[in-house]
């Protein structure tokens, strides 16, 4: 009799999680930014959020939950209900990285949450002064490994994304660099601008205005094809300085983990429509955004890539002794 009546009660509560699911939407959804507003993440987020809204036919609401490098934002999505309205936006930082930089997690980027689809990436530009003497990634390497530690790379502060790629950077190339870590990617910028600094990585969209203004040169990519509308002429690093280098600042949705498969897959199919109007994603291309091949952005490949990326960062921080509280 008492197993008849945890099996009834167990069944009642997978029909009515169908049924939500046959009629999800219903209402507006949440996605979770767990960075302020204003910032790059915020504004694709916002950016895809009202072209997938259209699609799913309710609106998208940002939530900004900042702090602790986005892992107060993604804890909150964690342990928000399971039912197809609230959603995180991830980035490589606290998705990938996250478990290796800080000693204690109160979410398992893997574990806790069902991949929903994967944005498009931003690749990152090598950047130097105008007036810097390597005129190329070949050039800043040989300085380097002339004169270990003498050559410093700028980044937003530690464990952010240009300071991990510069370590990643670094392993790649076998040289010792000096990090500088700043409050923030535009007083490192202002640094590399006014020669405080030897180099830097910034995401491509973000260094495209002071490439074109003549302010900074750009001297390699971490793409693996060349991107000659935004930056003629800058050779990927994996195509003649490292073979195989590639990274990129990548984003991605994500829900709680026991969310319904099928809102998983509504919300998915509702995205890639989105990506079918060419006029948006040639903007986005232009501002330097990297579009992927379509089943890239499948919640199964995203699952895929988020367990890769924790494993890859975890060499990466632990080779290069990056720790956070």
């Amino acid at each position: 009799m008492k197993l008849t009546r945890i099996l009834s009660v167990t069944a009642l509560a997978l029909a009515t999680q169908l049924a939500q699911a046959q009629a999800w939407p219903t209402k507006s959804m949440t996605w979770i930014v767990p960075f302020a507003a204003g910032g790059p993440t915020d504004a694709m987020a916002r950016d895809i959020a009202d072209k997938v809204g259209k699609q799913i036919g309710q609106p998208v609401i940002i939530e900004n939950a900042a702090g602790a490098g986005g892992t107060i934002g993604a804890a909150k999505a964690a342990k928000a209900s399971p039912d197809g309205y609230t959603f995180l936006v991830g980035h490589m930082g606290y998705m990938g990285a996250g478990p290796a930089l800080y000693k204690k997690l109160a979410y398992d980027p893997v574990k806790d949450f069902e991949t929903v689809f994967r944005f498009p990436d931003t690749p990152l530009v090598l950047l130097v002064g105008k007036n810097s003497p390597h005129k190329t990634a070949g050039e800043l390497i040989a300085a380097a490994k002339a004169k270990p530690g003498v050559v410093n790379f700028g980044n937003a502060g530690v464990g952010s994304t240009s300071h991990l790629i510069a370590a990643l950077f670094a392993a790649k190339a076998g040289i010792d660099v000096t990090q500088v870590a700043y409050k923030g990617a535009a007083p490192a910028i202002n640094d590399l601008i006014g020669g405080q600094v030897d180099a830097m990585f910034d995401q491509s969209n973000t260094a495209l205005p002071q490439v074109q203004g003549n302010r900074l040169n750009a001297i390699g990519l971490t793409s693996l094809t060349p991107m000659p509308q935004q930056y003629p002429g800058v050779a990927p690093l994996a195509e003649k300085t490292l073979a195989g280098f590639e990274a990129a600042t990548w984003y991605g949705l994500y829900a709680p983990k026991g969310t319904p498969k099928d809102v998983v897959q509504k919300m998915h199919q509702a995205y890639i429509k989105a990506l079918a109007d060419k006029s948006w994603t040639t903007r986005m291309a232009g501002q330097g955004i990297h579009l992927l091949p379509e089943a890239q952005y499948a919640p199964d490949a995203f699952a895929k890539h988020t367990a890769a990326e924790v494993e890859r960062w975890r060499k990466v921080v632990t080779d290069a002794k990056i720790q956070l509280d």
